[in-house]
């Protein structure tokens, strides 16, 4: 089996569940991290032989909230992997961390920096106050301003931003303003992600008991076209429906997953693929723990993808990406109807779908699998 060269270290510690969250976390006043870090270890040397990792190009601290480990964890946790025998690093590796806005100090961005982070993902999700406190968010929205400079004064220049739209039209977000804040802090990569509601979080509840209403799909449309156009103008390329970035600034680590590239996932409910395979790891902390430390494998369950679900898992992911997807001889009758309707042009052979059609994903994806598979 040839040897992954991403990683993805899942960091399930939060100090609060956001009320959106339904990620695999673990709310902790005081954050084990010795522990984690030995579990991780434990983990990466159990798994050595069934999937190996070589020289690493991408290494992404996600979560939960890896910022919560401390200068020291997180020197920990990359240096446990550094000795993990199997796995270098590229030189050229890029190192993600994701961290709330007040936890980037300078003392903490630096000891980063020292311990090999390049990139910075910062969960800011909105500059209104107001949404934040809603959000149960533990930061305001100066923190992400200061989050930003802190970090470029320790050499961290790669700097990712995260923000929500369609949030509930009664908390009276201005989304227009959102960006323009966003685009004065002159970054490099901004992820924009559309509120869903999850049953299983405090959100869900509150949809559930008709506290809440959800922002209409006209809404939804229209701030998903507004941050396509502001952003464009300004320089960014739309790379992926969630996703822009200046040119030469694409999140590695994240390419990969749109690519089908194989990688390994350590920790609670990370995920891996190996080309043919896709496994996950024990969701709740404590399970994930207990058996790493015990020398077990932490898989919770695996799934061998079929010629159909690798199908469906190409033109999806194809089809999120500015790339497009190669056309095969009988996609014309469907592409061609999107193309009448605004929705994808072909270019060079491939099928781009347009932010109009990005926002029919999941339902042309689906049309164009079924038509493949007839």
């Amino acid at each position: 089996m040839p040897a992954a060269s991403h990683l993805y270290i899942h960091v399930p510690f939060c100090s609060r569940r956001c009320s959106y969250c339904d990620f695999a976390i673990a709310v902790r006043r005081v954050v084990p991290v010795q522990e984690y870090v030995d579990a991780v270890a434990a983990e990466l040397a159990g798994r050595a032989a069934s999937t190996p990792l070589g020289a690493l190009k991408t290494v992404y601290l996600g979560g939960g909230t890896p910022s919560k480990l401390g200068l020291d964890g997180i020197r920990s946790l990359l240096g446990a992997l550094r000795s993990h025998r199997r796995a270098g690093l590229d030189p050229d590796v890029e190192v993600t961390i994701e961290a709330n806005p007040e936890d980037v100090t300078a003392e903490a961005a630096t000891a980063w920096a020292d311990a090999g982070v390049n990139r910075l993902s910062l969960g800011g999700q909105s500059f209104d106050d107001d949404s934040l406190a809603w959000m149960h968010r533990t930061h305001n929205a100066a923190a992400t301003g200061l989050a930003v400079r802190t970090a470029r004064r320790a050499g961290i220049r790669d700097i990712s931003l995260d923000l929500i739209f369609a949030l509930p039209g009664s908390l009276g977000r201005d989304w227009t303003a959102d960006l323009r804040l966003a685009l004065d802090l002159e970054l490099d990569h901004l992820s924009l992600y559309g509120l869903t509601v999850e049953a299983r979080t405090p959100l869900g509840r509150w949809a559930a008991r008709g506290e809440v209403r959800e922002a209409p799909e006209d809404r939804y449309a229209e701030e998903f076209l507004i941050a396509h156009e502001m952003l464009g103008a300004a320089g960014f390329e739309h790379y992926e429906v969630s996703n822009f970035a200046r040119p030469g600034k694409r999140s590695q680590h994240n390419s990969c997953y749109w690519r089908r590239a194989q990688y390994v996932g350590v920790g609670p409910s990370a995920h891996s693929y190996d080309g043919a395979v896709r496994r996950w790891n024990a969701r709740e902390y404590e399970a994930w723990k207990t058996r790493a430390l015990a020398g077990e494998d932490p898989i919770e369950g695996s799934e061998r993808l079929t010629s159909d679900n690798t199908l469906a898992e190409e033109v999806y992911l194809g089809l999120r990406t500015k790339e497009g997807l190669s056309t095969h001889p009988g996609d014309d009758q469907t592409v061609d109807a999107w193309v009448e309707a605004g929705w994808a042009s072909v270019v060079g052979g491939r099928v781009v779908l347009s932010a109009e059609g990005w926002l029919r994903l999941d339902s042309l994806a689906a049309a164009l699998t079924a038509a493949r598979t007839r």
